[in-house]
């Protein structure tokens, strides 16, 4: 199995998300009442901050000097 490059940046948007999903799933099997805004903030502070982990993992990756994998067109 080829393994990838770890990403934080999409480990915390894809977590985000993925309450967002649970919260709304919750709301349409009737465990509980979800306010149909409530999900934006979470959705948009979990972009948020997964960009400025990206942007921090990034940094710390150039300052190490791991080298960069090759992007593809």
């Amino acid at each position: 199995m080829l393994r990838h490059e770890f990403q934080p940046g999409r480990l915390v948007a894809g977590a985000f998300l993925t309450i967002a999903g649970i919260a709304y799933a919750g709301d349409a099997g009737d465990a509980w009442e979800t306010p149909w805004f409530a999900v934006i903030p979470l959705v948009i502070g979990g972009l948020c901050l997964a960009g400025a982990t990206a942007l921090l993992a990034r940094a710390i990756r150039r300052r190490r000097g791991t080298p960069q994998p090759p992007t593809h067109p």
